[in-house]
């Protein structure tokens, strides 16, 4: 008679036992509504958002002359000049020496690695499409069924002209249009998102800071991109019958302190998506899923607890 070895069934019973308990294991969740009343909880808005990034060291370079600043742009191509030139929020021709950009340490090819915007934003898994835009940042994330799918960089309102807060939609479009403050300004690829107040969405310079006159300046890409992305209101005899994409401002910008993305040189997720925040998102989709001219499908989709 063969003496029987244990090992290998006891080897696979502890596989099987590791495999079911990975299974069984519950999923970690981390809930933003501490400071939202009990009344507003009707959405299940549980998850974390997160930014799977790796590991960036940052510098706040001040370069003292031009030819510093030549330098610079001579040791770096064309992708790896646009992602500088997104992080710090600016256009090429308006560095200027003595002025502080922060650098990272070795820049990428993707921008979406220095992205501000959590990659995955559970509150709006049921959305088709949503943009937001942190003013205090100055950045935009879109967003298709909650995943961020591109961020670019913003030139929101200034002090005395600010961009206001809230939940829009874009709504008509033009590929050329006059401004009403000054008609010698044109404003290619303009999305309104405000229609009483004439806010919207365009291509223009960007200095490095907000410095509208209430619109959301973009680059010229971005703009581009987001002119066809987005979609626009529906009218019936003129009145609005559907909402076109939801555009989501949040944010303050402190133009006290030091310039946010500066911050990143002590922690690289200086400017990630604060709590409060994503509080704020969350009340936008309370009030997204109670006007009637949204999408009547969310509680199919399960955003809504039932």
């Amino acid at each position: 008679m063969k003496n029987y070895n244990p090992a290998p069934v006891l080897f696979f019973g502890i596989i099987v036992m590791l495999l079911f308990s990975c299974q069984m294991q519950p999923e970690i969740e981390t809930d933003f509504q501490n400071n939202v009343s009990s009344a507003e909880r009707k959405p299940v808005i549980k998850k974390e958002a997160k930014n799977y990034r790796t590991q960036v060291n940052y510098e706040l370079d001040t370069m003292q002359s031009i030819q510093e600043v030549d330098s610079l742009f001579a040791l770096l191509n064309e992708d790896q000049t646009k992602v500088l030139l997104d992080l710090n929020r600016i256009e090429k021709n308006r560095i200027k020496p003595k002025m502080a950009i922060i650098i990272p340490d070795c820049i990428s090819h993707e921008l979406v690695e220095y992205s501000p915007m959590p990659q995955n934003i559970h509150q709006l898994k049921c959305l088709p499409k949503s943009m937001i835009i942190n003013q205090r940042t100055q950045a935009f994330g879109l967003y298709e069924n909650g995943d961020l799918k591109k961020w670019g960089p913003i030139s929101s309102g200034k002090k005395s002209t600010p961009t206001p807060n809230g939940l829009y939609y874009s709504n008509y479009k033009s590929k050329m249009k006059t401004s009403s403050v000054n008609h010698a300004w044109k404003l290619p690829y303009y999305f309104n998102i405000m229609n009483n107040e004439g806010i919207g969405m365009h291509q223009y310079e960007m200095p490095g800071h907000p410095a509208s006159h209430g619109c959301v300046r973009l680059k010229m890409e971005d703009a581009q991109f987001i002119y066809d992305w987005a979609q626009t209101w529906t009218l019936e005899n003129n009145q609005v019958a559907r909402h076109g994409t939801p555009i989501m401002l949040i944010g303050e910008y402190d133009y006290q302190s030091e310039i946010p993305w500066h911050l990143l040189k002590e922690n690289m997720k200086a400017d990630d998506l604060t709590k409060d925040e994503f509080i704020t998102l969350e009340k936008y989709m309370l009030a997204y899923q109670e006007d009637p001219l949204n999408d009547k499908n969310l509680k199919e989709n399960n955003l809504i607890d039932q």
